[in-house]
């Protein structure tokens, strides 16, 4: 269980909050905006209301305290840089600051925010990943040139192994997990016979996941 700080209740910071809550952390909310903090307080016990691009606010808060801190203020990239600048002047030990464009990304991670996310283009870049090949259901990017994929088998694998086909070999990916009927069956054996129905969890480079993508 961690405890965690998230600043500004829009949209990105509401279903934040409500995940990080429902995996078993201490959550609490701050938002500037009175009549949210109010609509809020019965779901996070933990909730105030304040301007955190006061420095005083972000000191109360006592933000050293918490093990990640996330700032999600939604159009107001100037508090964005304040209120990271600030969380960090007070000993936050970690910091996450939402970003809407690369500037906006370098901006941030100048000022001392420890990671930087652009949900937007998260969503555009596995879009455009799913529908540039065949068959990509969905993808988990860890580098420039490795991903995680779950793809379909092809069909010449059905009732054969991983080792009778020597997947690693032959298709330079590694199988993570093996999704059947909703069912995740993670590390398989090299026993494990596919089935039609069958997805797999790889890990990948991009060109060679999409080659076996074009095939099933």
């Amino acid at each position: 269980m961690k405890s965690v700080l998230i600043i500004g209740m829009g949209r990105m910071g509401r279903h934040l909050a409500k995940k990080m809550q429902e995996l078993g952390n201490e959550v609490m909310v701050v938002d500037k905006d009175a009549s949210i903090i109010e609509g809020m307080s019965e779901t996070y016990t933990d909730s105030h209301i304040g301007d955190c691009t006061n420095a005083s606010v972000i000191r109360a808060l006592g933000v050293s305290n918490f093990d990640v801190c996330f700032v999600t203020i939604g159009e107001d990239f100037q508090s964005s840089l304040v209120v990271t600048s600030l969380l960090k002047q007070y000993g936050a030990k970690q910091v996450v600051a939402k970003a809407k464009q690369a500037i906006q990304m370098d901006l941030l991670k100048k000022i001392g925010a420890d990671e930087v996310v652009c949900p937007d283009w998260d969503i555009a870049e596995k879009l455009a990943v799913r529908y540039n090949a065949r068959n990509i259901f969905d993808f988990v990017p860890l580098t420039a040139e490795y991903s995680i994929y779950e793809i379909p088998v092809l069909k010449s694998w059905v009732g054969k192994t991983i080792q009778e086909q020597d997947i690693r070999r032959k298709y330079s990916i590694n199988i993570i997990a093996v999704k059947h009927n909703a069912e995740l069956r993670p590390i398989p054996g090299a026993d494990y016979v596919f089935d039609a129905d069958d997805h797999i969890i790889v890990i990948g480079k991009s060109s060679d996941v999409f080659k076996i993508a074009s095939k099933t």
